[in-house]
C-alpha cells in the first residue's frame, strides 16, 4: 500500500490537472484523486486503494477471520485482522477527506467504498471508460509533450527466452543417433 498522507496535501490548491500518462496504482492512485480533474490517455489506467497487511489484502484477511472460529486462529492472524480493519478505515476516511467538495456526498461515500472496500484484486485495473462510468472527473486531453517526456525514461523490457539452449545435444538425439529404442525413454 501506498502511504495516503502525501496525498491530502495536494488538496486545497488552485485547479489541478495531474498527467497519468500510463498507470496509478494503489497508493498512486491518492495523489490523482485529490485533483480537481485527472488527465488520462485512452490506455492509461488507475487502481483501487485496497491496503495489504504484507502479503495479504486486508478485506481477506477479515473474510477468514470472519469465517474461521476465534479459537483456531493463532494471535499473530488476530493482531493482521485487527490491523487490517484499520487500515481500512484509514484509507476510507483520506478517501472522503480527498473527494469531499470535488463530488456530491453520494458519490464522494460510493467512490470510497467502491475504492477501498476490496471487491477487487490489488492489481484491478479501473480503465479510463471504467473511470468516467464510476463518475470520476476525468480528461483525454493528454498533451502530447508528457508523452514525448516519458519517452525519455524508456522502461527495461524483460525478455524471457521461450527456448532455453543447454550445451550439448539433448538425450532423445543421442538415443536415435546411437539407434536405441524410444521405448525406454
Amino acid at each position: 500500500m501506498g502511504l495516503p498522507s502525501p496525498a491530502p496535501k495536494t488538496a486545497g490548491r488552485e485547479k489541478s490537472r495531474p498527467f497519468v500518462p500510463h498507470y496509478a496504482m494503489s497508493g498512486g492512485t491518492l495523489s490523482p484523486l485529490a485533483a480537481d480533474e485527472i488527465v488520462m490517455c485512452d490506455h492509461t489506467v488507475l487502481g483501487p486503494i485496497t491496503p495489504k497487511m504484507g502479503q495479504y489484502p486486508t478485506v481477506s484477511l477479515l473474510k477468514t477471520v470472519e469465517l474461521k472460529s476465534k479459537d483456531k486462529l493463532d494471535d499473530e492472524s488476530l493482531i493482521l485482522a485487527d490491523q487490517a480493519k484499520k487500515a481500512m478505515t484509514q484509507v476510507r476516511a483520506t478517501l472522503l477527506e480527498l473527494l469531499l467538495g470535488k463530488y456530491s456526498d453520494p458519490l464522494v461515500e460510493s467512490l470510497a467504498a467502491i475504492l477501498s472496500e476490496g471487491r477487487w484484486t490489488h492489481d484491478f485495473p479501473i480503465t479510463f471508460e471504467y473511470a468516467k462510468e464510476l463518475g470520476l472527473h476525468i480528461s483525454s486531453e493528454m498533451p502530447p509533450q508528457v508523452l514525448e517526456l516519458m519517452t525519455l525514461y524508456p522502461q527495461p523490457v524483460r525478455h524471457y527466452p521461450t527456448v532455453e539452449y543447454l550445451p550439448g545435444r539433448r538425450v532423445a538425439e543421442r538415443k536415435i543417433e546411437l539407434g536405441e529404442s524410444n521405448a525406454e525413454w
